[in-house]
């Protein structure tokens, strides 16, 4: 099954799809980091919301931020930030997919192991949404908390950004060797 998923990547890996893809996910990106994020912090105080915590949170933090929060936020998060959240896994999981494999087609062979790191964003997109359940739970059931839920959905931050951070280290060095490539083959021609 992922040999398959690969290909089909690869086959669909084409400048065209990348650009439309990544717009698609910076616009819902940009409408979370420049509208929703900032109308539920104005709620938070000093807090930070549980999505942009990467070194995870435990029960405490949760209750502290949600009583900051009050009703409005809480309302807010629920309702306004996380349905976007719900959109922008998916759209950030196919548009870096593609970009790497875009990437990859042009510095690998078709076929070449180096394509199940375009898997990464997709892990990242995974752990992103058991992260938004995770939130979605403990805000329908505010004021009730459990420690496990807590933790679990703090274990599923972690991961997300954990994939994610490895993705983006691995889009660095992948647009590294791409350059790398093109250098060569000008030194060549130059010669």
């Amino acid at each position: 099954m992922i040999p398959r998923l690969l290909t089909l990547i690869q086959k669909h890996a084409t400048g065209a799809n990348v650009l439309v893809w990544f717009l698609l996910a910076q616009v819902i990106y940009f409408s979370m980091l420049l509208v929703t994020i900032p109308k539920v912090l104005t709620h938070a105080g000093e807090l930070k919301l549980l999505d942009m915590m990467p070194a995870g949170y435990d029960v405490k933090y949760v209750k502290l931020l949600f009583e900051s929060l009050g009703e409005e936020g809480r309302v807010a998060y629920l309702y306004r930030q996380i349905p976007l959240d719900l959109i922008y896994p998916s759209l950030f999981a196919i548009s870096f997919v593609l970009l790497l494999a875009y990437i990859l087609n042009r510095i690998t062979k078709e076929g070449s192991k180096a394509f199940y790191l375009c898997l990464l964003p997709i892990a990242a997109g995974f752990f992103d949404y058991l992260e938004n359940s995770g939130i979605i739970h403990m805000l329908v059931t505010y004021p009730d908390f459990s420690f496990a839920v807590a933790k679990t959905t703090s274990v599923f931050s972690i991961l997300k950004s954990a994939f994610m951070t490895l993705y983006f280290i691995v889009l660095a060095g992948s647009i590294g060797a791409l350059l790398l490539k093109k250098i060569k083959k000008r030194r060549i021609l130059h010669v």
